[in-house]
């Protein structure tokens, strides 16, 4: 197959997502992107090797579809390929939705529409996940409509209990006093008054109550792997996380990643992507349960997760696998198991050290003597003065937010 195929990435969003597709894109086949957003986000600031273009309020349906559609306009008589690459849920969710449209211009490596809503629907995950027997934490649903102090009194986990949205989008539209990504609720008292304050600010999808799964950020896993357009999965990679973001807003964002390898955990998101016919990147979170000796899915997200740059670290370039499928047309040949070797970090290695469960340090600290770790920020080929200062910056800010955040999680 001709590899002479010219084309262009172009991102959806301007976070650290999206600079990790772009450094990914420029290290595999030295190319820049372009990236469409509706505002100018730090990671991708001063960069050479993504061109961020703005248009207001981009991330609203109507704009993101107009904006499209005057990009096809403008390139029509173009003889390259321009392949759409979602680094946001929001984005996501649109590529899926207009899919059909956008595939007579762009390259679309998305799910349709209708797979979309059940699998980004936390509750519809869950079904899924019983019809396919993937281990899951148990759960209890809240609605608008739930008399919630009866739900409460009735409920038989043994506190703390998880309690989260079931939609992440619309719940990114409500504000509450107390409002986190996802709540550990130590008593009945408090998970009453944080379900309380979540309706009555408007929020309008089901809130989920989750057995909690004993442990900390350890003994969570990470899993990235891109599904080619036939549904055969073509790589998979699987990470162990260290440390989480502890500050409100962005619980459960990974800042560190180790490199992992399960056998028994690669067969099983294999076997039930290719048995959905998903196509395109997914990300799903874990937990091992010392209970039962089994990992426990909390989610899929429908797209590369924001610290996804672990894989491209690790020499599984996340990029190579999409483009050979959408632009090269390569046919399948294997599916890749990821076996890493660095560590992935997002904060400074003293954030690292001092925070990190202290069982992990000696290891930490072999994979930073040998050099092999690595950022997704810090990219020796983009790394003008003002953008070096504006990262260090954006990195050391972890000390204050830890300092703050850690022990109120």
């Amino acid at each position: 197959m001709s590899q002479n195929i010219e084309f262009q990435p172009i991102l959806l969003g301007s976070d650290i997502n999206v600079y990790g597709m772009a450094r990914s894109f420029h290290e595999e086949f030295g190319i820049t992107s372009i990236a469409l957003s509706a505002s100018q986000l730090a990671p991708t600031k001063y960069s050479k090797i993504v061109e961020v273009q703005c248009h207001p309020h981009f991330d609203q349906e109507e704009v993101f579809i107009k904006t499209l559609r005057e990009f096809k306009e403008n390139h029509a008589n173009d003889k390259k390929k321009y392949l759409l690459v979602a680094c946001g849920d929001g984005y996501a969710l649109m590529a899926s939705k207009y899919k059909a449209e956008l595939s007579e211009f762009f390259e679309v490596p998305y799910i349709d529409y209708s797979l979309y809503q059940k699998l980004e629907n936390k509750p519809d995950f869950y079904n899924i996940c019983e019809e396919y027997q993937l281990p899951y934490p148990k759960t209890v649903l809240v609605t608008p409509e739930t008399e919630i102090d009866p739900l409460v009194n009735g409920l038989s986990f043994p506190y703390p209990m998880i309690l989260k949205p079931g939609n992440s989008i619309s719940y990114l539209e409500v504000h509450f006093e107390g409002q986190k990504k996802a709540f550990t609720i130590a008593s009945p008292e408090e998970m009453k008054l944080m379900l309380h304050r979540c309706y009555e600010a408007g929020y309008p999808d089901e809130m989920i109550i989750q057995d909690f799964i004993p442990g900390t950020d350890e003994n969570m896993r990470v899993l990235n792997a891109y599904v080619d357009k036939n549904h055969k999965v073509r790589m998979m990679c699987l990470g162990h996380p260290l440390l989480e973001d502890p500050s409100p807003k962005a619980i459960g964002n990974y800042v560190a990643i180790l490199p992992d390898y399960n056998e028994k955990v690669y067969q099983q998101i294999q076997d039930f992507l290719e048995k959905i016919e998903y196509t395109g990147f997914a990300n799903f979170d874990m937990k091992y349960d010392p209970r039962d000796g089994e990992y426990k899915l909390f989610e899929i997200n429908l797209r590369q997760g924001r610290s996804s740059f672990y894989v491209t670290l690790n020499g599984y370039n996340l990029t190579r696998y999409l483009v050979s499928d959408r632009i090269f047309n390569e046919p399948f040949a294997e599916t890749v198991c990821g076996k890493g070797t660095k560590l992935w970090l997002g904060v400074p290695k003293k954030v690292l050290l001092t925070y990190v469960n202290p069982s992990f340090k000696a290891e930490i600290r072999q994979f930073i003597k040998s050099k092999n770790y690595g950022t997704t920020l810090f990219y020796a080929k983009d790394n003008s003065p003002k953008r070096y200062l504006l990262m260090r910056y954006a990195f050391y800010r972890y000390i204050g937010t830890f300092k703050e955040y850690f022990n109120n999680r």
